[in-house]
């Protein structure tokens, strides 16, 4: 149990500093503004040519422009009215010659910050939520462990599985400007519904020996160890089936998804690894601080 935690608060504590340092990059449907993607076939374009031109036909407050597969250029803009986006749109034909507008989108500041403080709502009520009723749910077994433990360990175990791919994306935000969007606060959910059915099925497991070995005078420990023997198996190959789509998806799906499911690949294989070598360990932990 020692390596098991100890691996685990490693990890947890770098998420948690790289999160405080660097902070995530914004996509713009959680702060505002425009996403714009452009496709130039001419040759020799570069992205500092097309800013260039941008720039000269508007003298827009923000721009960051990155290129993409098939000579697409995605351009973050501040939110633009629809007439800027139509000069800018005609200073780059006349330019190139060769342009196709792929794809336009803007967001508002105040609808970007409603979003962003709606999706943290989510994630904190979806926590709380998971906790209180696993606690009711293990109500009747209350020795050697409170049920209201269960809860409180289950909430552990899911900011240990959320915090992970978190911190992952914060390093990617800051290393290779990768941004977070709504889609990202979907896949944190997601993970976080996987994980708790994982550990809900170990414990479940160890209510049930609990129950049956009441007054054989068996050891917590020994049910423990007894009851994840018994569900291992299945909580790996249950994951192992999502992790199988997720890893297909990774290299034949559409790069718009990459960071998506590379979230949810990454909250699953931890949350799958925390119901086991989190969750049980710190079950045993807190029973035995009680004696």
């Amino acid at each position: 149990k020692k390596w098991f935690l100890g691996f685990s608060a490693a990890l947890v504590i770098l998420s948690v500093v790289a999160i405080a340092v660097f902070g995530f990059r914004q996509g713009i449907d959680l702060r505002g503004g425009t996403s714009w993607q452009i496709g130039i076939a001419d040759e020799g374009v570069s992205a500092d040519l097309v800013k260039e031109t941008l720039l000269e036909a508007e003298k827009f407050s923000e721009i960051n422009i990155r290129s993409g597969d098939n000579k697409i250029f995605v351009v973050r803009l501040p939110d633009i009215s629809e007439e800027v986006h139509q000069r800018a749109l005609r200073a780059l034909e006349e330019r190139f010659q060769n342009v196709r507008e792929e794809n336009f989108s803007s967001i508002g500041p105040a609808i970007g910050s409603e979003l962003r403080r709606k999706s943290m709502w989510a994630i904190a009520i979806v926590l709380l939520a998971i906790s209180a009723y696993i606690a009711w749910a293990f109500r009747k077994v209350s020795e050697p462990v409170r049920s209201w433990k269960y809860g409180m360990i289950t909430l552990v175990t899911l900011l240990h599985d959320v915090s992970i791919p978190a911190g992952m994306m914060s390093l990617l935000g800051y290393l290779k400007g990768i941004e977070i969007d709504t889609n990202f606060i979907v896949a944190l959910l997601v993970v976080m519904g996987f994980s708790v059915h994982d550990t809900i099925v170990v414990f479940d497991r160890i209510r049930e020996n609990l129950i049956l070995g009441r007054g054989k005078n068996r050891d917590l420990k020994e049910i423990i160890n007894f009851s994840v023997k018994e569900t291992i198996v299945r909580s790996v190959n249950t994951s192992l089936t999502l992790i199988l789509v997720l890893v297909a998806m990774i290299f034949a799906g559409p790069p718009s998804l990459f960071y998506f499911v590379l979230t949810m690949l990454v909250g699953t294989v931890f949350g799958t690894y925390s119901s086991i070598f989190v969750a049980s360990p710190l079950l045993y932990l807190s029973a035995r601080r009680k004696k």
